[in-house]
């Protein structure tokens, strides 16, 4: 591998990370209040390059505000899950996700029904050009995920720990009952928790609306990833999600710039489970006794 393939790799994988974070962080965050997995999450990312594809490629609107539109049309997506399918199911692993498994497949017939089956919707790159990094070159487009996600990151931690309701959610995510009898309210937090996990995946999706094909199906591969990531990280935990996302990032892009994407794939499930077998909690997960 020559220098410029070795930074351009580097570059891509840090983008890459970012977008893993963004989404996993949302899932990690859902997970930790509700103890429920979202099967439809990639669904919310696939929602939110929908978003843009119809304001952005075809209603005219500026990219930017696009991209903002899609947080609270996702969002409100979420609340709708939680109020639906999570609240009725509560305490029901097992039957939220495969409530939240239909939920992904009727939003994936919506799409191909309004937009097509099969058909890829392409969004115009509205920033051309790109930057010139040791020798590599990174796309305008693509770099811009990389301030995005810290500016989301960012504000979600400074929400968790310095205003009231983010500490309410962080309380609900270490011991519900013990929040509960503090007289926070459940249902509040569980629906806020799946507005923000919904926003992060809009928001994740619409970043890469120019830059990957728009289909129904594209949310497949990304909650397979999430799912990882968040497993590896701690199913609890954002900061160890945020970890495990740059260290996936990394891996897929290096094997599959020296091998291929399959084998990117399994090397990621293969370290998933090194780690579970070394530290079952994940990277920075709370063991529970």
């Amino acid at each position: 591998m020559d220098w410029p393939t070795f930074i351009q790799s580097i570059s891509n994988a840090v983008i890459l990370g970012s977008i893993y974070a963004t989404v996993a962080v949302g899932l990690a965050l859902a997970f930790g209040v509700m103890q429920m997995a979202n099967f439809a999450h990639g669904e919310f990312f696939m929602a939110g390059a929908y978003v843009v594809y119809v304001f952005y490629a075809i209603g005219g609107m500026p990219f930017p505000a696009a991209v903002l539109s899609a947080f609270p049309i996702v969002a409100a997506l979420g609340i709708v899950t939680e109020r639906f399918i999570f609240r009725p199911t509560r305490g029901n692993v097992l039957a939220g996700f495969m409530a939240t498994a239909g939920v992904a497949f009727v939003l994936q017939v919506i799409v191909g029904q309004v937009w097509g089956v099969g058909l890829m919707r392409s969004v115009p790159t509205p920033y051309m050009g790109a930057a010139e990094i040791l020798g590599a070159k990174v796309s305008w487009q693509r770099l811009l995920i990389l301030p995005a996600t810290v500016t989301m990151v960012g504000g979600l931690w400074f929400f968790l720990h310095k205003v009231r309701l983010g500490k309410g959610l962080r309380a609900c995510a270490q011991d519900v009952e013990a929040a509960s009898l503090q007289g926070i309210n459940i249902n509040k937090m569980t629906a806020l928790s799946m507005a923000i996990s919904g926003g992060f995946a809009g928001i994740a999706g619409a970043l890469m609306a120019p830059i990957n094909a728009v289909t129904p199906y594209m949310g497949h591969s990304i909650i397979v990833t999430a799912f990882i990531v968040v497993i590896v990280g701690g199913m609890a935990s954002i900061e160890g999600s945020i970890l495990a996302a740059f260290i996936l990032g990394f891996i897929h892009t290096f094997v599959t710039t020296i091998f291929d994407a399959v084998l990117a794939t399994m090397v990621g499930v293969a370290f998933m489970a090194v780690i579970l077998v070394v530290k079952p909690s994940g990277l920075l997960g709370r063991a529970r006794v």
